[in-house]
């Protein structure tokens, strides 16, 4: 089995850490594990294990010939006979599965805007699944939309997986008082709403002025970047909000906060949750994708766009420590249960053995 990730970028976003997770924990596991980034290199190359084989195509447009010729060159000097193509890549998975009919073409669906599937434009992704061996889906909501308009005969979920460092990553010190930081991993995009969580933590300050809200991700300083920082200028926040941009690892990080949230609008099933969970936080996090069968009764779960019930749950963390402490053990030992290496990765080998 000589397995080939595909994806479209290395920076520090789900799909990508997931490419980079499986295509690290194969090494060990099958013949041989690779991976290929398309068009842009990233925070996450870094995170590559010696042993994965890899490759940078430097796309410039869906049909560069020259890349997909380097691609083809590559395939066949490696031998490789599986790509799994994350997101955006199934394009470039196709054309090779066009040229290399017997090649098995498997493709992970991580559309983070699972609430909004009505308004997704999919006539190219139609178009391109009847080719796929199969689909992979991260959330119930993208299977079952993917049953509903995708023309391969076998669409799953498939539960996201999380690495698990054997020690911390990270230099970085977080600014504010130790025992009472806050802590949101989640580039910034609309669907994460981070409007909400800046609504939510004012109402925390009104009653705990000494906790501090650190926040993490790439942004595109765009107009939904700049009305976050406006919204953190106007009200004077920031002495306790602290933004440090995108970081190729978050263990260490994670790790000196108390509380995790997400406050998103729509999510598929967003990694920053799981590292949360291994990371041992007590999580806050809106009610979207499959964040709360996620958490699973371990962490507080609200509807989106409801800051008042937001900062209430954050509260209730605040005010009760051995709640707070009880919920984290028992999430963490969820996660390592459920989306660890250990749990997922025999899983995956299983499908792969299928489409031979």
């Amino acid at each position: 089995m000589r397995v080939l990730q595909l994806i479209d970028s290395l920076d520090a976003g789900g799909a990508e850490r997931v490419a980079v997770t499986f295509a690290n924990a194969l090494v060990s596991k099958v013949e041989y594990s690779s991976l290929c980034t398309t068009r842009k290199e990233g925070l996450l190359k870094n995170n590559l294990d010696k042993g994965v084989s890899y490759l940078f195509l430097k796309k410039n447009h869906a049909l560069d010939v020259f890349a997909i010729v380097r691609l083809l060159r590559f395939i066949k000097r490696e031998k490789i006979n599986i790509i799994h193509a994350h997101a955006t890549s199934y394009f470039t998975g196709t054309i090779i599965k066009i040229i290399k009919p017997k090649m098995i073409l498997i493709w992970h669906d991580h559309y983070g805007n699972s609430e909004l599937l009505h308004k997704r434009k999919f006539k190219i992704l139609q178009w391109c699944s009847f080719r796929f061996n199969g689909i992979l889906c991260v959330n119930k909501n993208l299977t079952q939309w993917a049953i509903s308009h995708l023309k391969s005969k076998d669409i799953r979920y498939f539960k996201n997986i999380v690495s698990l460092p054997e020690e911390n990553d990270t230099n970085l010190k977080l600014k504010g008082i130790e025992g009472k930081r806050i802590i949101c991993v989640g580039n910034f995009r609309p669907q994460k709403d981070h409007q909400n969580l800046l609504n939510a933590f004012e109402l925390v300050l009104a009653k705990h002025p000494e906790y501090s809200l650190h926040l993490f991700g790439k942004n595109w300083g765009d107009t939904y970047f700049n009305n976050i920082k406006e919204q953190i200028q106007q009200n004077n926040l920031g002495e306790c909000v602290h933004y440090y941009g995108a970081q190729k690892t978050t263990l260490g990080l994670l790790m000196q906060a108390n509380i995790g949230v997400l406050s998103s609008q729509s999510e598929g099933l967003p990694i920053s949750l799981l590292e949360y969970g291994i990371a041992g936080l007590a999580v806050v996090c809106t009610r979207v994708g499959q964040c709360e069968e996620v958490i699973n009764g371990f962490g507080q779960c609200v509807d989106p766009n409801r800051p008042e019930d937001l900062a209430l749950a954050i509260h209730s963390y605040i005010e009760n420590i051995e709640k707070r402490t009880l919920d984290a053990t028992l999430f963490q030992n969820h996660i390592l249960k459920n989306h660890s290496i250990d749990a997922i990765i025999p899983i995956l080998i299983s499908y792969y053995e299928s489409k031979r």
